[in-house]
């Protein structure tokens, strides 16, 4: 029988961490089997719950940049990949709710996906 309690693990918070990370979205996976007139609007919500998951926020903001590179082919044709640098940050409003929020970002002039791996980039 498996043990009901796990004892001796710490609950690890991901939150706490503010962290710089770059990825790659498969936007022509997450967009797939969606209308036309609805695929760069889906592209959007896919990248917001992209970054939730992967940082750990709920409050997520997209930058206007990355708005316009999932936009830039129209509504109905959206890039199969984009690169996004994810930045989780303090929340500095007093009333917010989440102590953390994750700004999303792109990385612009990317043509070739093919070998590039989820890297942390340094905070200066």
């Amino acid at each position: 029988m498996a043990p009901t309690k796990k004892e001796g693990r710490k609950q690890r918070s991901a939150l706490s961490d503010v962290v710089t990370r770059e990825y790659t979205i498969h936007l022509h996976k997450r967009v797939h089997n969606t209308q036309f007139k609805k695929r760069a609007p889906t592209g959007v919500k896919e990248v917001i719950k992209f970054a939730q998951k992967a940082m750990g926020t709920k409050e997520v903001r997209v930058d206007p940049k990355l708005n316009q590179e999932i936009w830039k082919l129209g509504v109905k044709d959206v890039p199969r990949r984009v690169r996004v640098r994810l930045e989780r940050k303090r929340n500095d409003d007093e009333s917010a709710k989440e102590k953390l929020y994750t700004y999303a970002t792109p990385i612009l002039g990317i043509t070739d996906f093919h070998g590039l791996q989820t890297t942390v980039v340094e905070q200066e």
